[in-house]
């Protein structure tokens, strides 16, 4: 990608949003935005209850406790499962793998209307969720050198299990934007912006914290 094609997408594209556990944001605000990965670092999570956490699909969210934090979620993965990763993967990775992949990486949505398809989903409509606005442009100063871009829904299997290997997420810098800008319109050309391992200072970025029930918004929780 070059400079004027991120400065392009940045300014289709001026805010990122990340949907997570509804009660979480004061958390996050704390300790920062964490991966998956970085949360079981943080809780000390070993063995074969880290195995069901960060290599396996999560049929349920996970909670996690520690004498000396305030408690945790781990979502759930519905959207993606074995069957349809096993499709959708070539032959040298493994559904462990993506999980991996997957969970050691925090991840954002370029626009609100893929941010409201995952809130309209059948499994997350009648619940309540916290969902952060970041100024993008501030993030991607700041941690361009950790973020990777991704042109599919990377956690999805369904309805179509979309082709999808290691070369699916790309650097910045060799993100091949104009392959997807003759193919689709603005805010469709990157559809996953994801960061490595966790963003410490999250609140640096955030603009606005809502509580959400599918697209309705029932109270705003932060606003700088």
């Amino acid at each position: 990608m070059k400079v004027e094609e991120l400065e392009e997408l940045l300014e289709d594209c001026p805010r990122l949003f990340h949907m997570a556990e509804a009660g979480s944001w004061n958390s996050i605000r704390d300790r920062g935005l964490l991966s998956t990965t970085a949360l079981l670092d943080l809780f000390e999570v070993e063995g074969s209850a880290r195995a069901a956490i960060e290599s396996s699909r999560r049929s349920h969210p996970f909670e996690l406790t520690n004498e000396q934090l305030p408690r945790a979620v781990v979502r759930d993965q519905l959207p993606m499962d074995d069957t349809g990763l096993r499709r959708a993967l070539p032959v040298n990775l493994e559904p462990a793998d993506w999980y991996r992949l997957l969970n050691g990486r925090v991840f954002f949505w370029l626009t609100e209307e893929r941010l409201n398809r995952l809130l309209g989903a059948a499994a997350y409509k009648g619940a309540e969720h916290d969902v952060l606005e970041i100024d993008a442009p501030a993030l991607v100063s700041a941690y361009l050198e950790r973020i990777w871009l991704c042109p599919i829904n990377s956690g999805c299997t369904k309805p179509m299990p979309h082709p999808r290997d290691l070369n699916t997420f790309s650097r910045i810098a060799n993100y091949p934007y104009e392959q997807w800008r003759r193919k689709r319109k603005k805010g469709e050309r990157v559809v996953e912006l994801c960061v490595d391992y966790g963003i410490p200072d999250i609140g640096e970025f955030t603009t606005r914290v809502t509580r959400r029930r599918g697209a309705t918004v029932v109270g705003e929780l932060y606003r700088r």
